[in-house]
């Protein structure tokens, strides 16, 4: 049974996450067959990382730190607003999930390039927007609490980590996955539900 879901769905994502990529294109499955209105907005993979003493700093990592695709997403954000962050995150993730291209700078110059956003490369190594960031981060992990990784997705008023997919559910089984996170996220006593991966993810 379809449940009534509001029109408005905010989808926090890293965009150097395969399952935040593969969340925004299950939501666009959703979009092509209900009205509602999908918002992308920022998490950080590399805030998430702080809390663990036995990663290296994203500091080290040079042009694969982390903080470099969200701090230029922040700033497409700041121009272009919801519309050009979403279409930045999904040409990001087009080209360095679906498409394998490496590494990471790379991804960033030819995404920059494509969107004719050249001239905001230069974001990904300032630390400019990095409260933003972080505004951002805690209002997207605020409701689900620190034990979360990338995707958050905010529906009405219930939010939830996840799903994580292994590939992208068409037609039905898309709103089937919508309605039945909904459903267990609006129950006040539901906390986790989980099950191994196997096998590869299918960026098809």
């Amino acid at each position: 049974m379809m449940l009534a879901v509001g029109p408005d769905i905010r989808l926090y994502a890293d965009p150097v996450c395969p399952f935040a990529h593969l969340a925004l294109r299950w939501l666009d499955e959703v979009a092509r067959q209900r009205p509602v209105a999908v918002e992308v907005r920022l998490m950080s993979l590399a805030i998430l990382g702080e809390s663990d003493p036995a990663r290296p700093p994203e500091s080290s990592r040079g042009t694969e730190s982390a903080w470099r695709p969200v701090r230029v997403g922040a700033a497409v954000a700041r121009r272009e607003g919801p519309e050009g962050l979403r279409a930045f995150v999904t040409d990001f993730g087009t080209r360095y999930h679906r498409d394998g291209v490496r590494g990471r700078d790379e991804v960033l110059r030819r995404t920059l390039a494509a969107l004719g956003l050249g001239d905001l490369h230069a974001a990904a190594d300032s630390d400019e927007l990095d409260a933003e960031i972080r505004r951002g981060h805690a209002e997207g992990t605020g409701p689900v609490g620190l034990d979360v990784g990338t995707p958050v997705v905010h529906v009405d008023d219930v939010a939830f980590f996840g799903p994580v997919l292994g590939a992208v559910p068409r037609g039905g089984d898309a709103l089937d996955v919508l309605d039945g996170a909904v459903a267990l996220a609006r129950e006040p006593a539901f906390c986790e539900l989980k099950r191994t991966r196997t096998g590869d993810l299918s960026f098809d």
